[in-house]
């Protein structure tokens, strides 16, 4: 990987993690179309921690105040609402990390689900399914009003996140939506959510990459998690300030429009 690479594929990280038109689609991409060298599994973890710090930088005050209700509360039955999305985040990455394993066990992403046509058809399948919740379902409720049922569903269409194309928080916030959270509620869930799933999947990689006998880069890796969290962390900013305003519909748009150009590649060679 040359400079370039580096900087261009860390930027296309940051502002497309929080966005639901799917990072790692974007991080894929660039190395099919423009005949760059695939930059591996590893350096999508070096950015896509520099995005988890940038989540955990922006909603410091909430993680803080989930971890201190979580400790006080432990396991009681009428928990305070800060402990209860704190296990609302737990449980909601328990289906996403089983089938996460199971996926890197027999490494299905790498061997069968990196590639476009894998890409086209969910960039399209998922941005149907946000334009039809966007449209039909009523957002009244708070991530504070989950119940267990609500962080069940949740969990379950952020593992289809594994698969490229998909979209983490795009699957995540359009269940949100779906169960009726408003949009900033369905937003801030799904940003709090991608906090484990970053540490488990960074971890695992992190201890491959120091037990492997072959040299790890990591200047390069860590110039492209310091630019990914920058970026990052405008992204969620500004995603916050204007989704009220502008809903899901742009996103729905640049999805479809990015599974045509998908297609015509596929097509045209």
């Amino acid at each position: 990987m040359d400079w370039l690479q580096i900087i261009l594929l860390a930027l296309i990280q940051g502002l497309t993690e929080f966005l639901p038109i799917s990072s790692s689609a974007h991080l894929i991409l660039p190395a099919q179309i423009l005949g760059w060298k695939d930059q591996g599994h590893a350096f999508d973890v070096a950015v896509h921690v520099g995005t988890l710090t940038a989540v955990l930088v922006y909603f410091r005050e909430e993680v803080g105040s989930m971890i201190a209700a979580f400790f006080r509360s432990g396991f009681k039955k009428d928990m305070e609402q800060d402990a209860r999305l704190a296990w609302a985040v737990i449980w909601g990455t328990v289906p996403v990390g089983l089938v996460g394993l199971a996926f890197s066990v027999f490494d299905i992403v790498d061997l069968y689900l990196r590639n476009l046509p894998v890409i086209a058809a969910t960039t399209i399948i998922f941005a149907l399914l946000l334009a039809y919740v966007e449209k039909r379902v009523k957002r009244e409720r708070n991530e504070y009003q989950m119940t267990w049922k609500d962080v069940a569903v949740v969990g379950c269409c952020q593992a289809f996140a594994l698969i490229p194309g998909t979209s983490r928080s795009g699957a995540t916030i359009m269940a949100g939506l779906w169960l009726g959270l408003t949009r900033q509620a369905a937003a801030r869930f799904s940003f709090l959510l991608s906090i484990p799933v970053i540490i488990l999947s960074g971890g695992l990689t992190s201890l491959k990459l120091v037990t492997q006998a072959e040299p790890v880069k990591w200047g390069a890796m860590l110039a492209g998690f310091g630019i990914a969290a920058v970026s990052a962390f405008a992204c969620i900013h500004l995603f916050l300030k204007l989704i009220d305003r502008i809903g899901m519909m742009p996103f729905v748009w640049y999805r479809l429009a990015m599974g045509a150009v998908l297609i015509g590649l596929i097509i045209w060679g």
